[in-house]
């Protein structure tokens, strides 16, 4: 009875959010029954009901399927890359802008680091593919300083694109990434940095021994979301940047979807290799968490 009075008396705050979880039960629920559809022939004429089953055939399919495995390798390397880049930049970087006594610089810094994440991959991805076009920015950049003899288009070159996608991906969100970070070093007590100063600490011992235990936290959970999306490579990017000459690097498993799925309507093997990797992930999550409870006392930022 007191729970009902509690949830009474937040009433206001409880219509507030009704939307949300109104909008999450329609758009992230009731569509999980169309995956059944991995374990059927389902084609466009069929409903999901009237759809003949086919058990793990399409799983079988996968299995077997080189293309798949290609796009599976293209994954795993470019999220690797990015998650060794891209997980430890943000925090060296929000580090250093924190420690900057200079205000004014300070948020210019910031303001400049995050414009980029506020422009779609079509706009950074038609700016890319001018910059390393043959008569590009990049190009002219790398003639003047005598380290090419002519221009080439850097993205008709497939070794170079991993790296390609890597250096855009972080550009574009490095300075996103830091928002936490600084929300999280705001809030640590200044007297922690006064008494290590009175003892001799130096700035690097004090954000060795301060900073980054009080960020464990934040940071185990920026961990467990990327090591959980390693299999989510981004589909935007890839599809701006990506073209037939270098496709097989940069053919990624979001896409490889989009393909079989909307592409050649072959919605079963689309909907299967979405729900392997799903699960996947999930595993994935589980696992992250688990080792990262070690580095916050036993305790889990998630779960």
């Amino acid at each position: 009875m007191s729970k009902l009075k509690e949830i009474y008396r937040q009433r206001q705050l409880h219509w507030m959010v009704l939307p949300g979880v109104a909008f999450m039960i329609v758009f992230n629920y009731i569509p999980i029954y169309g995956i059944i559809i991995a374990f059927k022939n389902y084609t466009v004429i069929d409903t999901i009901s009237s759809a003949p089953w086919v058990g793990l055939e399409n799983f079988r399919i996968i299995l077997h399927d080189s293309f798949f495995w290609e796009a599976v390798g293209n994954t795993l390397a470019i999220s690797m890359m990015k998650l060794g880049l891209g997980f430890a930049i943000p925090i060296i970087l929000a580090i250093m802008i924190f420690e900057m006594r200079d205000g004014k610089l300070k948020k210019f810094i910031q303001t400049v680091s995050y414009i980029p994440h506020f422009f779609s991959w079509i706009v950074l991805g038609g700016m890319m593919i001018s910059w390393l076009s043959t008569n590009g920015f990049i190009n002219q950049v790398l003639m003047s300083l005598g380290m090419m003899d002519k221009g080439v288009n850097h993205l008709l070159d497939p070794d170079k694109y991993w790296w390609i996608a890597v250096l855009s991906d972080l550009w574009k969100e490095v300075g996103w990434g830091t928002i936490l970070y600084l929300a999280g070093m705001s809030r640590i007590d200044p007297t922690f940095y006064e008494a290590a100063r009175i003892d001799g600490a130096t700035k690097l011992t004090q954000i060795r021994t301060i900073t980054l235990p009080l960020l464990t936290p934040i940071i185990s959970l920026n961990l467990i979301l990327n090591v959980s999306g390693i299999l989510g490579s981004n589909l935007d990017q890839t599809l701006v940047l990506m073209n037939s000459q270098n496709q097989n690097k940069s053919e990624v498993i979001n896409s490889f979807v989009y393909k079989m799925g909307l592409t050649q309507g072959d919605f079963s093997y689309a909907t299967a290799v979405g729900l392997g990797i799903a699960i996947i992930s999930v595993i994935l999550l589980v696992i992250t968490d688990r080792v990262t409870r070690k580095l916050n006392n036993g305790n889990s930022v998630i779960l």
